[in-house]
């Protein structure tokens, strides 16, 4: 059973979907430039559009939280994002182990659509000031968790071990994804010299595709590939525990189920 710690307003609704179509754009934009585009010759292109996701997750983190996000849903929110920044560095990336997508995606599965996208953005907002991990690929992380966080209060009910096998499935999933999505925010701009491997603007999407696939194949199969099957470890043995104690505290909290 899901616990909604933050109800999605209509205007909430709608932002999010905007934000998302934003930041699509923002991830895939590279593909749909011509070659004498400005933008395909421009270092900067990802600065504008880091800056442009802040402003976008600005908007709907206000949007959801105005009239939907109480004392309780926020000191839930604090608590979460904090544990998830101490959690990321034990990890750090190393070889792929990613330690805190687990619990958001556990957290998002108890809490709701609205909670995870907010913890998502939060949690990889504070983990990055702890690991001084600030830089222009931060909002292109903050989104890409923020969606998995979504994702996880959206999925279909289950119970049992249905539930952790399908939470484990969709750990699997959006470990590959998130390592999928960050690649290509900074392929097209840094690897050159590469026919195989490089991003060539105004040649056919389909052409750009298979050059990124070879690239994430030979250079980050191995990173995606760790923190996912991190994903579906930490959730096969600590979602049990874990979703226990988290619906325990909605009920205390008394958030909505669904």
């Amino acid at each position: 059973m899901t616990r909604t710690a933050i109800e999605l307003r209509p205007r909430a609704v709608v932002a999010i979907g905007l934000t998302s179509v934003a930041g699509l754009f923002a991830f895939l934009w590279p593909l749909f430039i011509s070659p004498d585009s400005a933008l395909s010759h421009s270092g900067d292109a990802p600065l504008v559009f880091a800056a442009i996701l802040i402003g976008v997750l600005a908007v709907v983190l206000a949007e959801v939280s105005e009239g939907g996000l109480d004392t309780k849903a926020v000191a839930m929110l604090g608590v979460l994002s904090a544990v998830g920044a101490a959690l990321r560095p034990l990890g750090a990336g190393t070889a792929g182990l990613e330690t805190v997508f687990f619990l958001l995606i556990l957290a998002g599965r108890v809490f709701g659509p609205g909670f995870g996208f907010i913890l998502g953005a939060t949690t990889l907002a504070a983990s990055a000031l702890v690991t001084a991990g600030v830089g222009p690929w931060l909002p292109f992380q903050m989104l890409a968790a923020a969606w998995v966080g979504l994702g996880a209060g959206l999925l279909p009910r289950a119970k049992g071990v249905a539930e952790i096998v399908l939470l484990c499935a969709y750990g699997l999933l959006t470990g590959l994804l998130y390592g999928a999505a960050l690649n290509f925010s900074f392929w097209p701009f840094t690897v050159q010299g590469e026919e195989s491997l490089s991003f060539v603007a105004g040649d056919p999407v389909r052409d750009n595709l298979t050059r990124f696939l070879a690239f994430s194949l030979a250079t980050s199969l191995a990173w995606d590939l760790g923190r996912s099957l991190t994903n579906v470890l930490l959730i096969a043995l600590t979602g049990r525990p874990i979703l226990s104690s988290l619906r325990r505290a909605a009920r205390r909290a008394s958030f909505s189920s669904r």
